[in-house]
Parts: structure tokens; C-alpha cells; sequence
């Protein structure tokens, strides 16, 4: 009896030692990224060491005890570099190349805009327009505008217009001019003005309206640009942009009936963009696309709303609607006068009936509102119309305290009287902090001391307000560093700080570039942070963004990014 008793017990031990052995096999993983300094942005800020990812998503976050846990088709030893979410950029322009284009961006000259210009007239043959996007004033070495006079001087044969930096203004040359019927006589158009200098001629820029002469450019078809708009999308990954909010798509080319118009332009619209990912989504970052408001006719005829698509590309807000223009204008619409323009404070560009008019009629059919507002006059008048629509016009899909507007930019803080309001509506701001780097030299001209101190504010509005804000480029210009710079430092490229008490810590500010922006889109349950169940949009960098010199920062280059757990871009 007791022999049996043994030989039971023995048994008993064996198979617990199987059942153990058998307990402690390692789990499947696709990957797993270990050695890492891992910055999760959940609730508590947690660091780790390794994340392990199967279909695309996480499913644990932790220290080295998960390279046991785990038997993973592949692993990365990241070898102490930072892991964290994948930026998301809340308003950026994804733009096409057109074959009429010149790298105006690229220019840190005017003698190499010229250059270009001559280079391209040569290759398209006299009277062809010449077309280009970017240039800025402060890249150039002569620190001032292009004039029509310089692009006379290289292109005389050519009609030419060139977009700044911002897409708030415009230079043209005489030819391009003299065919949309410009002259030192023509009235500044509504919401526009045109340039002159001290002789009262035209100086071929044009404030906000540069539709007076880009309308006469012959269209590009979509097939000749598709493919730039392509390549645009998949260069964001090399800044470690997982997901952006395209702030400049339509409806254009729906059906006519169905929301479309008849002979859309070549624009990246939500039709195309679906076309696109179908082929694309393993390589491009995530969209969420805003919609030009285009009346209620065609908005209700289209039949979707915000919300609509899939974890690719999805509708999101009405906007960027302009309420007033900008600052590379500059023509914001300010509460007070411009500093040294005397009786100049920029210009809306809306009555209050028509603004509130196009914000019902969107709340009504069920989009969420996100209107481009700079200046302190438009943002009140803004919020003003945000204000009473969500007091009077019922939800579709949200609670009615849960409805996500935003302003977009909120460059000129407004009166407290306003945010408190904001506050009482949960109202939020898409925020671009490097608005204070790129456009140092234009705040410093154009605003008193107090609105250059708190331009495109960020801890009064999210600390005494308790404001909601998310960050985005704007393309001024695209890139999360140079955004995450500016809202730590305040530093202009001067090295000036501007409005020290408006900067934020660097966990804070990471977190307005990763977990905040998919609040925006209700997608804070599957995307911003790495916490098991979210998708495995990752970015290493090989620096510590909360402890690296800012200089670090400013100048830092992405070496990885992960799409849903896979590689997209390796530096």
C-alpha cells in the first residue's frame, strides 16, 4: 500500500512538472522590441523596457521578462533607444507636385528661385504657366519678399505665381498679372488685399485672395499627380507621423447629386484617399480628413458624416473653413490694431449670420466643426458660433457634451471671457507650437508685447482653462521636432524666448503630439498610446526627448517608424 502510495505520489509530481512546462511555453508574438526605452504615454507616464506585437496590435508592454514570455517570428534589439507612439499631426496639407511646379521651399535664395524659374520656362516652352508652393522670406538669404520684379527678371515670358510658406499669400509676376487684369487700380478684393510699394504700384504679392490669379492656371489631372500625393503621404513616416488630419479635403469628386460638382479639381479627396489606402494602407500614415463645408445641398446629399470610414482613412471635421486669414498674410483678424499699422487689425470673413448659418447647417447633418481661427477677433467670434450651435442644435451621434470641436491654430490668445466659455462647451484647440519658431520674424513685426508674449499659447489655455489641446505643423513646417522644441523652450530661431510661462514640460508636450490627437477622432481606444489592445504605431528615436538637450530635439531624426507592428521607414 504505501509502495503505491509513492509510486501515486511520484506520478503526481510528474505530471505537475508537465503542466508546468507545458504553462510556461512561450506565447506567439510577430515581434518584440526589447532593450528599449519605452515611453507608453498612459495615464501614468509608465516606462518600459519591451513592447511584444501580434496582428498589429500590442499586447504587452514591460522589462525584460517578456523575451521570455514571448517566442516572436522576429526581434529587435533597439539597443537603449526611445520607443514611443507615433506622432499625430492634427492639421497638415498633404500637397502634390505639379509638373508646372518649381521647389520654391527648397529656395534659400532669391538668385535660386530665379535659377528655377529660368530652368523651368526653358523646359516648358514661353507662355506655359509656372506654378510652386513654400518659399519664405526669412529662409532667404536677402531676409525679404519676392516681388514681381524678380520674377520679371527670370521668367518675363512666363506667367508665374508662387504660393509663401502658410498658403496665406502670393507673389506674381507681370505677365500673370496683366492676364488676370491687376493693376495698381484694382480694389482690394473681400477678404484679401493686394500689395504696393511707396510709388503705389503693385508688388505682385497678394494677401489670402491669390485666387484673382491662380484661377487662371490651366487644372493638372488627378492621374498626373496621384502619384505625388502618394509619395508625399509616405515621406511623413521618416518624421514618425503614423496618422495625420488632412486639413484640406472635399467632396469634390463624389458623384453629381451625391455631394460631387462636375470637373473637380486634382485635390486629394476622400474618394481618392479611399482609393489610395485600398492598394497603400501598409505604407502610408493614417487619415483623417477634414471637409471643406460645401453648402448644405451637396453636404446633405453626400449622406456621410463625421465618423465615417475605417482605422485608414476616416471623415472628420467640417473645417479648415477660414474665419479670418493668417500671418504669413499676414491679414489675421485682430481685436486691436496691427503694431505700427495704425487702424489695420487684419479681416474676417464672415458676417456672424453667414458663420452661424454654415455651423448649424453642418451640426445639424451631424459633422463635427473644426474652423481655422488666428487671430483673437475671429476665435471670439468663432466660439461665439460654436457656442450657441451646440446649446441649440441637437446631437447625432455623440452626447451632447461630447461633441469634440475644435478651433483650429488659436494662434492670438482671446479674452478670458472666451475660454471660459470654451470650458463651459468643451471646446478644443488643434494647436501648431512651431508657429512660434517659423514665424518669429512675423509676431515680432506685427503683434504688441503681450500678444507676442502668448501667441499660439498652450499652458493658459490647457493649466488656468483646463483646455483641451492636441498638436499639429500646418506644414510651417511639418515636422513633430521642431513643434515639441518650440512648446518646451518658447525659442524663436533667434534663440529669443517668447512668453516663457506658455511653454509645457516635455512629457506634456509629448503627449499633445501622440495620446491627444486621436481624441479628436474618438480613436483614443485604439491609437496614441502603447498599451495593450491599441495598434503598434511606433516611432525609436536615438534620443531621450525627456531629458536630450532641446537643440537635440529641434535637430533629431527619426530612425524608425512601425505601422500597426510592421516596419515602415528605417533612417
Amino acid at each position: 500500500m504505501a509502495k503505491t502510495v509513492r509510486h501515486m505520489g511520484l506520478l503526481a509530481t510528474l505530471l505537475a512538472g508537465i503542466s508546468g512546462a507545458a504553462q510556461a511555453a512561450p506565447a506567439p508574438a510577430d515581434l518584440l522590441l526589447y532593450n528599449a526605452h519605452v515611453l507608453t504615454v498612459d495615464a501614468h507616464d509608465s516606462v518600459r523596457s519591451a513592447v511584444a506585437i501580434r496582428d498589429g496590435h500590442i499586447l504587452e508592454t514591460g522589462g525584460d521578462e517578456l523575451r521570455r514570455k514571448y517566442q516572436a517570428t522576429r526581434s529587435i534589439d533597439l539597443g537603449g533607444r526611445t520607443l514611443l507612439p507615433g506622432f499625430t499631426d492634427t492639421h497638415l496639407h498633404p500637397m502634390a507636385v505639379s509638373p508646372r511646379d518649381i521647389d520654391a521651399a527648397s529656395a534659400r535664395s532669391i538668385g535660386e528661385v530665379q535659377a528655377m524659374l529660368r530652368a523651368k520656362a526653358e523646359k516648358l516652352g514661353k507662355v506655359e504657366w509656372i506654378t510652386g508652393f513654400g518659399w519664405q522670406e526669412s529662409n532667404f538669404a536677402e531676409k525679404r519678399n519676392l516681388t514681381r520684379a524678380d520674377l520679371d527678371a527670370a521668367a518675363p515670358d512666363n506667367p508665374v505665381m508662387l504660393i509663401r510658406a502658410g498658403g496665406h499669400s502670393s507673389v506674381s509676376n507681370s505677365m500673370a498679372l496683366r492676364l488676370a487684369q491687376v493693376d495698381r487700380t484694382t480694389p482690394d478684393p473681400k477678404s484679401g488685399l493686394i500689395e504696393h510699394d511707396t510709388t503705389g504700384e503693385i508688388n505682385g504679392i497678394i494677401r489670402e485672395r491669390y485666387d484673382l490669379v491662380g484661377k487662371l492656371i490651366p487644372k493638372d489631372k488627378w492621374e498626373d499627380v496621384r502619384q505625388s500625393y502618394i509619395d508625399r503621404l509616405r515621406s511623413f513616416l521618416a518624421l514618425g507621423i503614423t496618422s495625420l488630419f488632412d486639413a484640406s479635403g472635399s467632396i469634390d469628386d463624389e458623384p453629381v447629386g451625391q455631394g460631387g460638382i462636375a470637373n473637380p479639381g486634382p485635390i486629394l479627396t476622400f474618394h481618392r484617399a479611399q482609393e489610395i489606402y485600398a492598394r497603400e494602407a501598409d505604407s502610408l500614415p493614417r487619415i483623417n480628413m477634414y471637409i471643406l463645408y460645401p453648402g448644405h445641398d451637396r453636404l446633405k446629399a453626400f449622406g456621410h458624416h463625421t465618423g465615417y470610414g475605417d482605422e485608414h482613412v476616416r471623415l472628420g471635421a467640417i473645417g479648415e473653413n477660414a474665419v479670418d486669414g493668417g500671418f504669413t498674410g499676414p491679414t489675421a483678424w485682430m481685436l486691436v490694431d496691427y503694431k505700427g499699422q495704425p487702424g489695420f487689425r487684419g479681416k474676417g470673413r464672415f458676417t456672424d449670420a453667414e458663420l452661424q448659418a454654415m455651423v448649424n447647417d453642418a451640426a445639424e447633418l451631424g459633422w463635427q466643426m473644426g474652423l481655422h481661427c488666428i487671430g483673437d477677433a475671429a476665435i471670439v467670434q468663432t466660439i461665439q458660433a460654436y457656442d450657441i450651435g451646440l446649446r441649440t442644435v441637437p446631437s447625432l451621434d455623440h452626447a451632447a457634451d461630447d461633441r469634440r470641436w475644435f478651433t483650429d491654430h488659436f494662434t492670438i490668445m482671446p479674452p478670458d471671457a472666451t475660454m471660459e466659455t470654451m470650458k463651459r462647451d468643451h471646446i478644443m484647440i488643434a494647436q501648431q507650437p512651431n508657429f512660434l519658431y517659423n514665424l518669429e520674424d512675423r509676431y515680432e513685426a506685427n503683434l504688441d508685447d503681450w500678444r507676442l508674449e502668448h501667441n499660439n499659447s498652450i499652458a493658459t489655455p490647457a493649466d488656468k482653462f483646463g483646455l483641451f489641446v492636441t498638436f499639429g505643423s500646418d506644414n510651417l513646417p511639418i515636422n513633430p521636432m521642431i513643434g515639441l522644441y518650440a512648446a518646451i523652450t518658447r525659442k524663436g530661431p533667434s534663440g529669443r524666448v517668447h512668453g516663457a510661462s506658455e511653454a509645457v514640460s516635455r512629457a506634456r508636450a509629448i503627449r499633445m503630439y501622440t495620446a491627444n490627437g486621436p481624441y479628436l477622432s474618438w480613436e483614443e481606444k485604439s491609437k496614441g498610446t502603447l498599451e495593450a489592445g491599441k495598434l503598434a504605431d511606433m516611432v525609436v528615436l536615438p534620443f531621450d526627448p525627456l531629458t536630450a538637450d532641446p537643440e537635440i530635439i529641434l535637430h533629431g531624426k527619426v530612425d524608425m517608424t512601425f505601422l500597426a507592428g510592421k516596419l515602415a521607414y528605417s533612417r
